[in-house]
């Protein structure tokens, strides 16, 4: 009994020198928010969670030796910092480089490849930031934090209804009916059309079918819009970090 409440002790002592340390070198290595934290910082955030975890949860290992690797930790986190402002060429060594995906409205299959990235993941970063049509994004970059830049076609930055008084319409939402070759028969029923009618409207357009397709969406107005598995013909915008 005596041993386990001196173990408690000892983890309640921990906590409470630990943690003031911890917003000491939280505030020494700068504000950053944790959602925007770029690779190397991540790993910094997470090798400082394991060393801490072990010492609080490990009455066996020595504390002292534990301070020593925070404090370490924080001043290798600020070095590389430091570093990455005094040179780009260390910089790009230490984080991934901003990824076009989306480029006039087209998904660019070869960059999603390239991030490991899915359909799903970026159409669920769209919704995100209140875009439910991909046709109306002029350029979307995947940045080096992960997170999703999004520049709308100038069409749909316009004055709003609000602005020239007009009446509220519906917002549109277009549905993925093709994915990565697969037709989505439950999507083609909402609309009342069938497959034969999609397959003419993707002749109509120069396709000869959906394995071409990598991603197909319609909207209300029986509109598709189509990315196709092969966009090399798309001249991207440099994009430099």
């Amino acid at each position: 009994m005596a041993d386990f409440l001196k173990d408690v002790l000892l983890v309640l002592f921990r906590i409470a020198t630990i943690l003031p340390l911890l917003l000491i070198i939280t505030l020494f290595m700068g504000k950053r928010a944790i959602g925007e934290l770029p690779v190397f910082d991540f790993l910094i955030v997470l090798t400082i969670g394991a060393v801490v975890g072990a010492d609080i949860a490990d009455p066996g290992i020595e504390h002292l030796p534990t301070v020593v690797a925070i404090l370490g930790i924080a001043v290798l986190q600020r070095l590389v910092a430091s570093w990455k402002l005094s040179s780009r060429k260390f910089g790009k060594l230490v984080t991934f480089e901003p990824t076009i995906v989306i480029q006039n409205g087209k998904l660019l299959r070869g960059n999603l490849k390239k991030i490991h990235y899915s359909i799903d993941n970026v159409l669920q970063m769209l919704r995100e930031k209140n875009v439910f049509d991909i046709s109306e994004v002029e350029t979307g970059v995947i940045e080096a934090n992960g997170s999703l830049s999004v520049l709308k076609k100038p069409s749909k930055n316009t004055v709003t209804r609000e602005d020239m008084g007009l009446p509220q319409q519906t917002a549109t939402i277009a549905y993925p009916v093709i994915m990565e070759g697969k037709i989505y028969h439950s999507v083609l029923k909402k609309f009342d059309v069938d497959q034969d009618w999609l397959l003419r409207q993707l002749t109509a357009q120069n396709i000869s079918g959906s394995e071409s397709v990598f991603l197909a969406t319609i909207n209300q107005q029986l509109q598709l819009h189509i990315s196709l598995k092969d966009e090399t013909t798309i001249d991207l915008p440099p994009i430099i970090h």
